[in-house]
């Protein structure tokens, strides 16, 4: 198996516009961080997670030119507002046309409604033109499902008042955007090999886990290895690198972990 972490970063960016921080004006690749994106490949299958608005160039970047499928986590814009760039890759790949995307029911029903253009088959591009071919699958809480022929396990976590969906795939798990992970959901996570956790800021915050939460939940959990992602300019990539106990890093664009799996 192989984890692609497309974007790390939360939902400014780094660097921030109009910053001039140590970090956002740091000469280290590492710490430049686009919005919050993973592919998954596994079996010949790619599996995405999440549509952020530098997708395109995600994509281009880490040389990936078809996904097989696509995982939301949850519909806030810093994750969806590249699907459009989905585009390209249902006019030349897929071979009915179309995309699957999965998610949660509240999510996909919130995409259907802000992208109508796209999931409506009644909107009709003008002839030259093209949209979008994606078809949406909710998906249930806890209940494996087999995306593009992977076993896929969602996992429901809560971000704030709404509740995002966390993906298990084989030896790796990706919760992004969650305020604490409960132990329900971290009984479904026994034996992982790869954690990736979001980890915003040094202090806490309404909506996600702060460094110091993520690192206590990672410990928790037990995967070999933890990836802190959706982090912010609060913290240079080698200094937090740093300050972070054994078996827990920060993770960064671009990065590529193989792991054994099927």
């Amino acid at each position: 198996m192989r984890l692609v972490l497309l974007g790390t970063g939360t939902s400014f960016g780094v660097p921030q516009v109009g910053c001039d921080c140590a970090t956002c004006t740091s000469s280290d690749p590492r710490d430049r961080r686009t919005r919050s994106a993973a592919l998954i490949e596994t079996q010949g299958r790619r599996l995405l997670i999440d549509t952020p608005p530098e997708l395109r160039l995600q994509l281009t970047g880490a040389g990936i030119g078809r996904v097989d499928a696509v995982l939301f986590t949850h519909a806030h814009a810093d994750h969806v507002h590249g699907i459009d760039d989905l585009r390209a890759i249902s006019l030349r790949h897929a071979a009915d046309g179309s995309i699957p995307v999965y998610g949660p029911p509240d999510a996909l029903a919130e995409l259907t409604r802000r992208f109508n253009y796209i999931f409506d088959d009644a909107v009709r591009p003008p002839a030259g033109t093209s949209k979008p071919q994606l078809a949406a699958f909710p998906l249930a809480a806890g209940a494996p499902a087999s995306v593009a022929g992977v076993a896929v396990l969602p996992l429901a976590l809560p971000h704030g008042d709404l509740v995002v969906y966390g993906y298990r795939i084989g030896p790796i798990a990706y919760l992004t955007d969650v305020k604490s992970v409960p132990d329900a959901v971290r009984a479904q996570l026994v034996g992982l090999e790869v954690l990736v956790l979001n980890a915003l800021l040094p202090n806490p915050h309404p909506l996600h886990l702060s460094i110091p939460e993520a690192v206590a939940a990672a410990q928790a959990i037990g995967a070999r290895r933890t990836l802190l992602t959706h982090l912010t300019h609060a913290h240079r990539h080698a200094d937090l690198a740093a300050s972070l106990p054994a078996g827990i890093e920060p993770a960064y664009d671009g990065l590529v972990v193989d792991v054994a799996g099927p």
